[in-house]
């Protein structure tokens, strides 16, 4: 197989000039270079970039999935992108050879579809969180999974053409987890591999006024655009009990209810539901689409 063309996609909503500028030096430094730099705007002027970068200013906030959808639109423009690495505007790749080893993996298996990177801050240390598997307390232990992490990940654009692009209306939280399981389900692997390092500050997705309601509502409308109809109850089920046991905040589960009952007032886009041979393939993985 043909070594794979890399693109890059940055969404930045302005507020980060200096991380922006790092991240680009560090995607400058990789030893195989990028054919492509897109650095998407999301609803804000974007700072001065080098000449080599392509930039994309959009009028309104469109959210990660839109954003993204944004910057896959322009490189699928210049028709020589095989593979699009999306990067969180405050990450920073260390190692040089980051791109490199992308490149091999995708050349090496056509089947490939997602690639997740590790995630951890500046002391080396890796949040739960950015495990993509339910066994999260070594996350140097990489392999085939059902999701991957949003901050950093690599996607065969061939795929996308099968499977299409993250889900616009979700805008935040769960767009991962929607365009993984619409791989799973057409054959595609997604592996983690944590040698691929984005070093990212530690946070918390909570910090986000809308992010209790929005993880609520695109979970139900997850399950309502990809489950076989036994297992809705079983999946929402299981993560309303969780819910309730993880949220502190009276605040927050107020907005959760209410993005919950959202959920399901509201339509979820065109239902595919997951064959259940997938699901299958989903438990064998350890992760089955209940949990």
């Amino acid at each position: 197989m043909p070594e794979p063309r890399l693109g890059v996609a940055i969404l930045t909503m302005g507020n980060r000039p200096r991380e922006v500028a790092a991240l680009l030096e560090s995607v400058d430094r990789q030893d195989v270079p990028a054919t492509r730099i897109v650095v998407v705007g999301n609803g804000s002027p974007l700072p001065e970039l080098p000449a080599h970068v392509t930039a994309v200013e959009l009028d309104e906030n469109l959210g990660v999935s839109g954003g993204r959808n944004v910057a896959l639109r322009r490189l699928r423009e210049f028709g020589d992108v095989d593979v699009v690495i999306d990067l969180d505007d405050d990450g920073l790749l260390v190692d040089p050879g980051v791109f490199r080893t992308v490149r091999d993996l995708y050349a090496a298996d056509p089947r490939l579809g997602i690639v997740s990177f590790r995630i951890a801050d500046e002391h080396g240390e890796t949040q739960r969180r950015h495990v993509p598997r339910l066994r999260a307390s070594d996350p140097m232990r990489g392999g085939e999974v059902t999701t991957f992490l949003g901050g950093g990940h690599a996607l065969s654009m061939p795929m996308l053409e099968r499977i299409g692009g993250w889900p616009d209306a979700f805008f935040f939280t769960h767009e991962e987890t929607d365009l993984a399981w619409r791989a799973l389900d057409d054959g595609w692997f997604v592996r983690y591999v944590p040698e691929l390092l984005l070093q990212h500050p530690k946070t918390s997705p909570a910090r986000h006024a809308v992010y209790y309601r929005m993880t609520a509502r695109n979970r139900v409308w997850l399950a309502r655009r990809h489950l076989p109809l036994p297992l809705v109850p079983l999946y929402l089920g299981s993560w309303t009990l969780l819910t309730l046991v993880r949220t502190r905040a009276l605040d927050g589960l107020r907005a959760w209810a209410g993005g919950f009952a959202e959920g399901f007032r509201t339509p979820c886009g065109t239902r595919r539901p997951m064959r259940w041979r997938t699901v299958w393939r989903m438990t064998r993985l350890g992760r089955p689409p209940v949990i």
